[in-house]
């Protein structure tokens, strides 16, 4: 069983809290006067048979703001990769890039050594779907599109962002997908309001997708994230409108649907266990935000 999912034991126990003891969210404010309320909507629902976010995910406003400075790193690295990344760059110049401004702002990349990869970002080209290990060896081409996937630790706390660019003269074909990819983002978010579902997002962005003639990666989504890199709920973008968590003020999470101009299935690199790719060689895209669930909808968090 997850751990992470709510029980309705978890309910029973939210009712032990005396209305003026001190909330379980760390905020310092009385109970009554901080998340009743809200704990009462979620277990109305969850007798719905809803699945609902554990407090371990809730994040209060010092939380929030300390993970909005993490992001302002996050944010830069990707600007200046943005203003700097032309053909002749190889993916370990883009790395030494993003260490270099993370560092120097205070952060650390949360990539590396994280479960072992060896770089401070992912940089995914073409049929790279993502988690593509920057090298001296793979320079960049006039033509190519890459993912850039930058995350940040500042002070203990996370942010998560990608962004895709094209390389010199990009084929009419790879510029509709990289574009297709990013309008998914804003069709996702119309779906990303306080007590409605992630499958109400994850629909809207497949079915935008599937649409425009392509397939989304099923088996890789997106995270919650903030006092841990990935933290629940994983965030599909192959689900279906009112399933899946239901999305409550204080979540943070990751939307970075993977799409492909071919079929969906992917493989991963058996020798260094960690590159995706599509399974039939065709060009893959990726833009990636973090977004803030507010009490009347969403902000972005990083970008």
């Amino acid at each position: 069983m997850n751990p992470f999912l709510y029980s309705r034991k978890d309910a029973y126990v939210l009712h032990k809290i005396g209305r003026n003891e001190p909330c379980w969210c760390g905020s310092g404010k009385k109970y009554k006067n901080c998340h009743l309320n809200f704990d009462s909507r979620l277990e109305g629902y969850l007798y719905q048979g809803a699945l609902v976010p554990p407090h371990s995910i809730i994040k209060n406003q010092e939380q929030i703001e300390k993970i909005k400075e993490s992001a302002k790193i996050n944010i830069a690295v990707l600007d200046y990769v943005s203003e700097h990344i032309h053909a002749g760059v190889t993916t370990e110049e883009i790395d030494q890039w993003v260490y270099d401004v993370t560092t120097k702002m205070g952060g650390i990349p949360a990539p590396l050594n994280y479960e072992g990869f060896p770089k401070s970002v992912c940089t995914s080209i073409n049929e790279v779907v993502c988690h593509g290990i920057p090298s001296k060896d793979r320079v960049l081409q006039d033509g190519d599109i890459i993912n850039v996937d930058a995350s940040t630790i500042l002070n203990g706390y996370f942010s998560d962002s990608s962004r895709m660019f094209c390389i010199g003269d990009v084929s009419p074909e790879k510029k509709r997908l990289v574009e297709i990819t990013k309008q998914s983002l804003q069709v996702g978010l119309e779906q990303v309001k306080p007590w409605g579902f992630l499958g109400d997002m994850g629909q809207a962005i497949h079915d935008f997708a599937k649409e425009n003639g392509y397939s989304v990666v099923r088996e890789i989504g997106g995270h919650g994230i903030g006092l841990e890199f990935h933290e629940d709920p994983w965030v599909s973008y192959v689900s279906k409108k009112g399933t899946e968590m239901m999305m409550v003020p204080g979540m943070i999470f990751t939307i970075e649907p993977m799409i492909n101009m071919g079929k969906a299935n992917v493989v991963v690199d058996e020798e260094d266990g960690w590159t995706v790719y599509t399974a039939d060689g065709m060009p893959s895209a990726q833009w990636e935000i973090q977004v803030l669930i507010t009490e009347d909808g969403y902000e972005l968090i990083s970008y």
